[in-house]
């Protein structure tokens, strides 16, 4: 478990379930028999660069992607030298028309720092296989951490981008703000994410609160 912020004590609780010993086992082979993504210092990386105390949005994605050299343990993310996925393209496509500015990479380990908990609902895959690893128990732990955050703190944003993210609002408490729209990805961006203007509502949301908003330009 290679957690350092203050996410190890707040899930410790978490850490000692049956499940979760399972779970991490069953990773742990999965590492030594196939491929898989991210690589396993980076299972944790959105906890490790966005702490439970700064945590304020929760943009919530469905598992790692499962090209080579892509996925580094954010959701959405890739490495900063690697080509965009489509979904992330969408995205920037999106920011542009709604904040005005677009990314020069897709690293976005700056929105992890600005607070922005770039999580997945399962944490590893099997390369070439999406959604290869959603039996293992991930959703377990992180709907865990979901319904944490909902409970535990107060004005947090969770954007909810299509079908499988919307599945966790009913775990959110209604002091939050919580962003829908239709997934990125090319097969659903025209559908209703073109146009929805995520970024400006998430800060929106946070000034209303009295946080500082975030700045998704890098």
């Amino acid at each position: 478990m290679n957690i350092t912020t203050d996410w190890k004590e707040v899930l410790q609780q978490e850490f000692s379930q049956p499940y979760f010993k399972q779970l991490t086992e069953e990773v742990k082979k999965k590492y030594e028999i196939e491929e898989v993504y991210p690589p396993y210092a980076n299972i944790f990386c959105a906890f490790n660069i966005t702490s439970y105390e700064m945590t304020k949005v929760v943009l919530l994605g469905q598992d790692p992607y499962h090209g080579p050299n892509q996925a580094n343990g954010l959701s959405f993310s890739v490495n900063a030298r690697e080509k965009l996925p489509p979904s992330l393209n969408n995205i920037f496509k999106e920011l542009e028309n709604d904040i005005g500015c677009r990314p020069s990479h897709g690293d976005l380990s700056h929105w992890a720092n600005e607070g922005v908990l770039l999580l997945n609902t399962a944490l590893t895959v099997k390369e070439g296989v999406a959604n290869a690893h959603h039996n293992l128990g991930w959703e377990k732990f992180t709907t865990s951490v979901i319904k944490l955050l909902s409970d535990q703190k107060d004005h947090v944003v969770f954007v909810l981008w299509g079908k499988q993210a919307y599945k966790n609002h009913s775990l959110i408490d209604s002091r939050h703000t919580i962003i829908h729209a239709p997934h990125p990805s090319p097969l659903s961006a025209y559908r209703g994410f073109f146009g929805s203007k995520p970024f400006s509502h998430v800060n929106e949301a946070l000034k209303k609160n009295g946080q500082k908003p975030v700045n998704w330009c890098y």
